[in-house]
């Protein structure tokens, strides 16, 4: 196994360690297991790439992760705080119709081939790495997954609204008896949790190839991603992202066939040995 490989494997695992995220900070407050992520990274590297190639990659940087942010909003004000006392099936069918819904703008706007595009100049080329030469896109992917994912955790942990988001997540009635606004700690939530699928959609744009499809063949993937690391769990969403992006391109370099079957396995064994996850939280 080379450097290479290794690094492959943890520039996978940043990407799904930024996506799964977002989706275990909505359902740690929200409990809602949002079917519709998958359709917001999607939508994030589309309007990426549209950005990057009319302005700029560092452009798309930071207006993408806002105007997920705004969709959030949306996805919280008409859909989630509208559904919260229906049953978790109700609310998931919606989410689910959404993401469907989102694929079929995705194709009306940009239509069905598949687009790539190259990193920005600045990032372009290779950088030795223990003498092996490496993308420097790739190795930006991982510093600023890194970045991200210690300030989140700085600001969950650190910062008053953390403390919100934390005692919300635990128990929202009593989070709210305390004094908690707990509906916008909720619209925080979601807005910053399709935020960072934007962010994973925009750091993927030099990395993968779009289509239409990206968005439901990633979702599985973080779907178990959270799952394994403990249903709401952030840190341990970060943890067994890492873990299974190294995994599954460890496993690529062995036997294509085993590395697709990777993810499955990963979620048996965890689901048989630890029920509630790596982090020990509870799972649904």
């Amino acid at each position: 196994m080379s450097i290479a490989e290794v690094l492959n494997g943890v520039a996978l695992g940043s990407l799904l360690m930024v996506l799964s995220s977002g989706l275990a900070m909505i359902y740690g407050l929200r409990g809602v297991t949002n079917f519709a992520h998958g359709a917001l990274y999607m939508v994030g590297a589309y309007v990426a790439y549209s950005v990057g190639t009319r302005l700029s990659f560092w452009v798309a940087l930071l207006v993408v992760p806002v105007v997920l942010a705004a969709v959030g909003v949306v996805l919280e004000l008409v859909f989630f705080r509208r559904l919260e006392h229906r049953s978790h099936i109700e609310v998931g069918l919606v989410t689910f119709g959404l993401a469907l819904v989102g694929e079929r703008i995705v194709v009306l706007i940009w239509g069905e081939r598949t687009l790539s595009a190259d990193p920005p100049s600045a990032l372009s080329g290779s950088i030795s790495v223990l003498g092996t030469n490496y993308p420097t896109y790739r190795l930006f992917v991982i510093v600023a997954a890194l970045a991200m994912a210690s300030a989140l955790v700085l600001y969950l942990s650190r910062s008053e609204r953390g403390l919100h988001i934390r005692a919300a997540s635990h128990d929202l009635e009593t989070a709210s008896i305390m004094g908690i606004n707990v509906d916008r700690v909720s619209l925080f939530v979601v807005a910053l949790g399709a935020a960072l699928a934007g962010l994973a959609g925009t750091l993927a744009v030099p990395y993968v190839s779009l289509d239409p499809g990206m968005g439901a063949g990633i979702l599985i993937t973080v779907l178990i991603v959270v799952v394994i690391g403990g249903v709401g769990s952030i840190g341990g969403a970060m943890v067994a992202g890492m873990g299974l992006g190294i995994a599954q391109t460890v496993g690529t370099t062995i036997s294509p066939s085993i590395a697709v079957v990777i993810p499955y396995l990963a979620l048996v064994l965890v689901l048989l040995l630890r029920p509630t996850g790596l982090a020990g939280r509870r799972a649904a």
